[in-house]
């Protein structure tokens, strides 16, 4: 019988089931050593993939994003079939109606130090639990920038300090999510989420070229909406009329304050419609 999620199962992010590392399932990390690359200096990307009626969604698109992760950090990407089948039997064994499965690749086991080994990559695969999404979050804009010009640009890296120290930033003072201006001053992402706003009547969300990461959600948003890629400066937050975050948990979540700023309509119209159109295609295809 497929877990649901409620009172009595465990706490958002725990891990359920066995893990899958490189090609074995296990029910513990005995696979992973303290050498490896990943959890030395960070060395990796990874995908967190939903969990929908117990199968992984959007695995095709995930994959696509995790194989030009790879390429940037120049870690030879696993081979595609074993993945998809060790996406498909750790979401499986967890019993997990609604979930999140990781998928982490690393360097590989390597020597105490910032040169990667040979050892070849490291392929980890768990599935966790997650918290249902409050039904609107506030936002702040966090001190710290994104570098739109980094090396790191567009990978999906395991090297995620920055958003740890920004999102407890953001808890700090009361919000549920932090947002990330880049070096010119222009609107860019969360620590784990696209923005979508409303100027005027018309659906906006900050162009790649800002920095942002080119979320899944966001990519099935903008081909489900008439949502437009912009150059956006950081005070539209403040003439927005509506805005969402899209991620894999949060699917697509109003905003009902930026700061101590109530945004205006939450969930205003493209909003809902958003909303609504991403929630039917999760229920029409698993690989869209």
């Amino acid at each position: 019988m497929m877990a649901a999620q409620g009172d009595d199962n465990p706490p958002a992010g725990s891990v359920v089931g066995p893990v899958w590392i490189n090609g074995q399932l296990r029910v513990s990390s005995d696979g992973l050593s303290f050498l490896d690359h990943g959890f030395v200096v960070g060395d990796g990307a990874f995908e967190a993939l939903l969990i929908h009626h117990g199968r992984p969604f959007a695995v095709t698109r995930h994959l696509r994003r995790l194989h030009r992760s790879l390429q940037a950090l120049e870690i030879e990407p696993p081979e595609e079939a074993s993945i998809r089948g060790g996406l498909e039997i750790v979401a499986a064994s967890s019993g997990l109606e609604t979930g999140r499965l990781r998928l982490t690749v690393t360097g590989g086991t390597s020597p105490l130090g910032t040169l990667r080994g040979d050892a070849g990559a490291t392929v980890v695969i768990a599935a966790t639990t997650v918290a249902r999404p409050a039904a609107a979050e506030s936002i702040v804009v966090c001190p710290w920038t994104r570098n739109e010009r980094g090396a790191l640009v567009g990978v999906k890296s395991t090297s995620y300090a920055e958003n740890v120290i920004a999102l407890r930033y953001a808890r700090a003072a009361g919000a549920g999510e932090a947002i990330f201006a880049n070096s010119r001053g222009e609107l860019c992402e969360g620590t784990g989420t696209n923005i979508f706003l409303v100027l005027g009547d018309q659906l906006l969300t900050p162009a790649l070229s800002s920095g942002c990461l080119a979320g899944v959600t966001r990519e099935l948003v903008l081909e489900l909406t008439d949502a437009v890629e912009a150059d956006l400066p950081l005070g539209a937050l403040a003439e927005a009329t509506e805005i969402f975050l899209t991620s894999t948990s949060r699917k697509v979540q109003p905003v009902a304050a930026v700061g101590d700023a109530p945004v205006p309509s939450v969930p205003g119209p493209h909003t809902m419609a958003a909303r609504d159109a991403y929630l039917r295609l999760l229920d029409q295809t698993l690989d869209p």
